[in-house]
């Protein structure tokens, strides 16, 4: 009856000294945290720096662009007849003038020989005209013949030397007929998959044409950039050409170099932008038609300007800052202003002077005023070493100290316990056990 009693009133005070265990354990813990903050406040903050530098520095307009081909044609036959030859291959490069494709040409020499013969006809026809009216001329002249049939004569010449002009103009269509049956390239460039097939039937009003050809090399690229960016374009494209640059999907492979060659006479109403041409070699052929690149445009150069790592600028209510470090190692604030930002260097236009340091890393801890503890750095990265509020200070040793020796009583005590433990289990095992006779 006294153990009923006993026991509820036991587990009472345990669970009362657990509580209160805990909380002073609590307590101790949270002031200790506070120490070790107090200590590290005390420490100068740990920060990379970068310096201000005077360079020259691009200034460059991005834009997605469409390769184009700089001239493409449907090749087409201009006579009807039938495809005696394919003188082409798939993906040929021609010249200007290479054979493509021959028509059967015998009708259209035929209807050429005609036209030369029947010249030949009206031109002897022509000579002895010419003979009647040099004698008719002459007889009227002493009154011996009729100065009518003189001036007749006259006419009939004419009538002839202009039916001998219309045999030359249809000998020059015969002829040009004749040569709409060889089938030539209209420019140099690549030939495409071949649209027919010897032995067809072709005519004028055939849509589909024989073959595509596509000047590229070399080849034109379209973009568009907002009307906002114009002025700047057209100063800089009035001063002279300006260099385009042909990047690959990660933006930084170059796969040509070109110039622009046309600004559009309008701008798009619709979506506010104005289209540009640009015209590259493609020597290497790293372009083709249809092809989505990267534009890159040089339109300025800015002559010896303050830059500093995009990392530095900070923006706050009154605008961007920097914080910068004097010869103390102290940062303190700078207002500035940006000339241009990209995304990895800033020109500064006010604020900083060459050489100045500015902290590229390690804002948690700053404000005007705050001591740092300064490593070089180009503030792209953290820094290569542990930092100083990593390592325990001199203030904070004691505690670390005394929670060391906490921890290895600890475990001392328990490894003690534990020991005892199996001791005891060890001695119940050894002792001898009845065997089923006894």
């Amino acid at each position: 009856m006294n153990l009923r009693r006993i026991l509820p009133i036991a587990i009472c005070i345990a669970i009362v000294v657990a509580i209160g265990a805990y909380i002073f354990l609590g307590k101790q813990e949270q002031e200790q945290k506070q120490r070790r903050a107090r200590a590290l406040q005390d420490q100068p903050a740990p920060v990379l720096v970068a310096r201000a530098t005077t360079s020259d520095v691009p200034v460059y307009l991005d834009a997605v662009g469409n390769t184009k081909a700089l001239n493409t044609a449907t090749v087409t036959p201009q006579v009807t007849g039938q495809i005696v030859k394919i003188a082409f291959r798939e993906g040929q490069d021609v010249k200007r003038g290479d054979t493509l494709a021959e028509i059967d040409p015998r009708t259209y020499q035929a209807q050429y020989v005609q036209a030369t013969a029947k010249k030949a006809q009206d031109e002897s026809t022509l000579a002895n005209a010419r003979i009647d009216l040099d004698r008719y001329t002459r007889l009227a002249a002493s009154n011996s013949g009729s100065k009518q049939q003189a001036d007749t004569q006259k006419a009939l010449v004419a009538q002839l030397e202009a039916q001998v002009q219309g045999d030359q103009g249809a000998i020059d269509n015969a002829m040009t007929m004749l040569s709409y049956t060889k089938i030539v390239a209209p420019f140099d460039g690549r030939t495409g998959i071949r649209l027919i097939d010897e032995g067809n039937l072709v005519q004028p009003s055939t849509s589909s044409g024989i073959v595509v050809i596509t000047q590229i090399q070399p080849i034109s690229v379209l973009f568009n950039l907002p009307q906002q960016q114009y002025p700047q374009v057209s100063k800089a494209f009035v001063a002279g050409a300006l260099p385009v640059d042909a990047l690959a999907a990660d933006g930084s492979t170059r796969l040509d170099n070109g110039t622009l060659q046309v600004i559009d006479n309008q701008m798009d109403q619709t979506t506010g932008t104005i289209r540009m041409k640009a015209v590259f070699p493609n020597k290497q052929l790293q372009l083709w038609p249809g092809q989505f690149v990267n534009i890159r445009m040089l339109v300025d150069t800015l002559k010896q300007v303050i830059t500093v790592p995009t990392a530095a600028v900070q923006r706050g209510p009154n605008g961007t800052f920097v914080y910068v470090v004097d010869a103390e190692s102290k940062a303190g604030v700078r207002p500035i202003t940006v000339a241009m930002l990209d995304d990895s260097r800033a020109v500064i236009s006010a604020g900083l002077k060459n050489d100045e340091r500015v902290v590229t890393t390690g804002f948690t801890r700053l404000s005007n005023g705050t001591k740092v503890n300064v490593q070089e750095g180009d503030g792209q990265g953290p820094p290569t070493t542990a930092p100083a509020d990593a390592q325990p200070s001199a203030s904070a040793a004691p505690e670390v100290a005394r929670d060391g020796r906490r921890k290895r009583e600890g475990a001392e005590n328990a490894e003690g316990k534990d020991r005892r433990r199996r001791k005891s289990e060890n001695a119940e095992t050894a002792r001898p056990t009845p065997s089923a006779k006894q």
